[in-house]
């Protein structure tokens, strides 16, 4: 007697089968990922809050803000809040400060980056760079306020250690004296930043296959030239990122060091003053907020402008270190 042949499952059987199965690989994917995704949770939250909802802020930079009505019901100026921010008589200032002194700290600050992380990796005593590493990194913690008493204590004119030690016979005004001031930013700047910039490029070089140093040694090679023909071209990579970060950045600056350390002194503005203290000088002045938000609007539009023109430039060099 013949057997009869099972029938063949139907295309929407299959479809159904192939759902089910999808859907169990997804919900065991879900339970093995899911504290990953709850540990995800509050950067998500923190960036969602703190980077997209604010968005909405730029319509503020088109309108002349009337608070009794509101932000949406405000009338639209246009552009007038830019006109406004490249008409005034600091404008060249504000801008060329933000510039230099952002492109010379962007260049040295590579360097010593570089340097000190190079450094911190020649140390072959684990306690010694125990204790170093928080050393460099200390001033990173030091609120902008606390930097200001700190750099008062060498400048003060009356008690500061220059001007009682090494400028005793004739003491500096330095809160007077503008054209002292972006040495003295510039250090200041280095003293607390390079130590945390550094440890990127710490953790790059503790990435590379120790196995070359080992090579290297084995042919001959010094200590120059292992950095020289192992240690650097394997940070590049690392240090075009950092370029192109920083490079979206060159047109902010870092408030606290530029308001706070020169204690606000007017005196001062024809090399402290930069974008971020300008705009909020003027709120102070003259509570424009559409005016506040037009020059943030324009640091971003341009950061980005620059990143993007900077990434062409790095791709069409070198295409597998760009950004995309």
């Amino acid at each position: 007697m013949a057997t009869k042949t099972p029938a063949k499952p139907t295309s929407e059987f299959d479809g159904l089968l192939a759902r089910n199965k999808r859907d169990s690989k997804w919900k065991a994917t879900l339970k093995k990922d899911l504290p990953l995704y709850l540990m995800m949770l509050p950067g998500f939250i923190y960036l969602i809050a703190n980077n997209y909802l604010p968005m909405f802020g730029i319509l503020i930079a088109f309108k002349k803000i009337n608070f009794s009505v509101g932000i949406f019901q405000s009338p639209w100026c246009s552009f007038d809040n830019f006109e406004y921010l490249f008409k005034t008589k600091d404008a060249f200032i504000m801008i060329r400060n933000t510039i230099l002194y952002n492109v010379v700290w962007i260049l040295l600050g590579l360097v010593i980056a570089v340097f000190i992380a190079i450094c911190m990796a020649e140390i072959s005593s684990r306690k010694a760079a125990k204790v170093i590493q928080p050393v460099i990194c200390f001033p990173s913690m030091v609120s902008a306020v606390i930097l200001s008493f700190i750099v008062y204590a060498f400048l003060s004119k009356t008690y500061g250690y220059l001007n009682t030690t090494i400028f005793q016979d004739n003491p500096i005004n330095w809160y007077a004296s503008a054209k002292y001031w972006p040495i003295i930013l510039t250090i200041v700047h280095f003293w607390q930043s390079a130590g945390q910039s550094s440890i990127i490029y710490m953790a790059s070089i503790g990435g590379i296959d120790k196995s070359l140093y080992e090579s290297a040694r084995l042919d001959g090679a010094s200590k120059l030239k292992q950095i020289r023909y192992i240690t650097l071209p394997m940070l590049r990579p690392m240090i075009i990122l950092m370029l192109l970060m920083s490079i979206g950045r060159i047109f902010n600056s870092d408030f606290g060091l530029f308001y706070q350390v020169p204690l606000g002194q007017g005196l001062l503005s024809s090399t402290t003053q930069t974008i971020d203290t300008y705009v909020y000088r003027a709120l102070l002045e003259l509570n424009n907020v559409s005016m506040s938000s037009a020059a943030s609007v324009f640091q971003a539009v341009i950061g980005f402008v620059l990143v993007l023109a900077s990434n062409l430039m790095v791709r069409v060099v070198d295409p597998d270190n760009s950004l995309f």
